[in-house]
């Protein structure tokens, strides 16, 4: 969920509110209540990741419909329900360590064919908070979490995406990261071209009600402080 997703990119230590809940009205897991502060870096588990994700980890039966529907699957480095084992036998960093689980689109595909309920996409997005909080990734996907939280500070500034703007601190961000000056450059090229198209904007458009952003923000951020 977006809020979840804004609260923890800024408070890592704060777990997601729970309260996930099956057709019918019958809850998967959780109580709902305010988020709960970690000690420290939550330790990678079996029983975090269930926690996280709202989910009976140990109820997949290895079908592989997760696996089958997923549309991205034929690039992973390991396919879902593969990534659901290395969680079932407590090998989670293994599992944070896999390219796939930032490959996933959260689709809910895997989720809604499950025939056991088990929330397969929350399980990859329980990796990949573990993953950030920890400092566990492979060198590959540096650059999607740099450009994740770009994302969400563009959003938080101006009430509505820059791109521009979300372009320039991305390239800055991630070359103060890993040097690479054909990166910094790497699409430059294409300025004049949007030029001509009239699809190049030194001045993104500003919201309207820029209070209602304002309030989203602070609502996720004072519930991570609460936390505290």
């Amino acid at each position: 969920m977006l809020r979840d997703d804004v609260r923890w990119f800024f408070f890592p230590g704060i777990e997601r509110l729970p309260g996930v809940w099956r057709g019918g009205g019958e809850r998967i897991h959780g109580e709902m209540g305010r988020p709960r502060k970690a000690q420290g870096h939550m330790q990678p588990s079996f029983r975090t990741v269930e926690s996280l994700a709202h989910t009976e980890v140990g109820d997949c039966y290895q079908c592989g419909k997760c696996s089958a529907g997923c549309p991205v699957a034929d690039r992973m480095d390991a396919q879902p329900n593969q990534v659901v084992r290395l969680v079932q036998t407590d090998r989670v960093e293994k599992a944070m360590r896999k390219e796939a689980i930032w490959l996933c689109v959260s689709c809910q595909t895997c989720t809604t064919r499950c025939p056991k309920s088990v929330n397969c996409a929350g399980i990859m997005d329980a990796l990949r908070q573990l993953s950030v909080e920890n400092g566990v990734d492979c060198p590959g996907v540096r650059r999607t979490v740099i450009f994740q939280k770009v994302f969400l500070d563009n959003i938080r500034r101006n009430g509505r995406l820059r791109e521009l703007e979300l372009v320039g601190f991305f390239k800055t961000k991630t070359f103060l990261k890993d040097l690479s000056v054909p990166f910094l450059f790497k699409d430059s090229l294409l300025a004049p071209k949007m030029i001509r198209r009239g699809k190049f904007h030194l001045m993104g458009e500003a919201v309207r009600d820029r209070s209602v952003v304002d309030r989203i923000f602070a609502r996720c951020l004072s519930e991570g402080r609460d936390g505290e």
